[in-house]
């Protein structure tokens, strides 16, 4: 365990170097100028000059990305231009509505989309089945701005049961897990449905059935801790995705997370804050990926790291 987790640890070193280094250079060679957004239209020459040079933004790109490299291994994300704050503060105070929202999309994830995979393989080629598939399809393909306005419609503004938006309680969280979860479920529920098709078909199900145990205990016990073992990878990526914001859905709803303030730094050509959260969710994905590889061994014993 140990040495697989050195080497892991190195792998994900060499990734998180490889996404700074592409981030970096997109960024570099960006047509729009930063320093013109911090010193405004009617600065003049001079100063545009003197706040380039201020910045080092007059330096090599080789210059300027090593001096960005030495920073970080300090933990230092580098102060935004435009809030004129630290960017590992401003990420920080965006974390927890981000992690809330996180985790409440991927609960509703699993639970929908491991239902829908379920009930749909067990009742495969029925009416049921397909109906299921359907909505799973349905749910992949529509945008969630439109999915989050239809939730917003019916359940804030004709019924009241949730607030229109805003963030601090748990009737706030529900709409945009629910958003959130609508599309990433139909694609559990796909994958869940061919995963436990194909667990049912083994030999160890059929002996399990011949021995009498109920149909309950062989689909709990025998068959899903082997079906899920392709959901806990997509939770890995998901967690990433989820890291980096959804912009859409805060947008929305108005929710105070990583999306939204990378979206203003977007606008603002706020490189600091794009290279931030850009590596923070690289690493988060890294980390999810990690993670995922290190519980499915408990959960199929047959699994090695190696």
């Amino acid at each position: 365990m140990i040495a697989y987790l050195g080497r892991r640890l190195v792998q994900s070193a060499m990734i998180l170097l490889g996404v700074s280094l592409i981030t970096f250079a997109l960024l570099y060679l960006l047509p729009a100028d930063p320093v013109r957004q911090i010193a405004g239209r009617s600065a003049t020459p001079a100063t545009v000059e003197n706040i380039r040079h201020q910045l080092g933004l007059d330096q090599p790109f080789i210059i300027q990305y090593w001096r960005y490299l030495t920073h970080l291994v300090q933990g230092d994300l580098g102060r935004s231009y435009i809030q004129r704050s630290q960017v590992t503060e401003l990420i920080l105070s965006r974390l927890p509505a981000t992690l809330l929202l996180m985790l409440g999309s991927i609960v509703c994830e699993l639970i929908i989309g491991l239902t829908m995979g379920i009930v749909a393989a067990v009742r495969r080629g029925s009416a049921t089945d397909q109906s299921l598939m359907v909505a799973s399809f349905v749910g992949v393909s529509a945008p969630q701005f439109v999915v989050g306005l239809l939730l917003l419609y019916i359940f804030a503004v004709r019924l009241s049961w949730f607030p229109i938006g805003g963030y601090g309680s748990f009737s706030h969280l529900v709409l945009p897990s629910l958003t959130v979860a609508v599309m990433s479920a139909g694609w559990y529920a796909r994958m869940m449905r061919s995963s436990m098709i194909d667990v049912l078909r083994q030999d160890y199900i059929r002996t399990a059935r011949a021995k009498g145990l109920a149909r309950a205990t062989v689909l709990v016990r025998h068959a899903l801790p082997n079906a899920i073992l392709p959901i806990i990878a997509m939770i890995g990526i998901d967690i990433g995705i989820l890291m980096g914001g959804i912009v859409v859905v805060e947008s929305v709803f108005g929710w105070p997370g990583i999306g939204q303030l990378v979206w203003q730094a977007i606008q603002r050509v706020d490189i600091p804050i794009i290279m931030g959260v850009t590596l923070v969710s690289a690493f988060a994905i890294v980390l999810g990926n990690l993670l995922a590889d290190i519980v499915a061994p408990f959960i199929d014993p047959r699994i090695k790291l190696r």
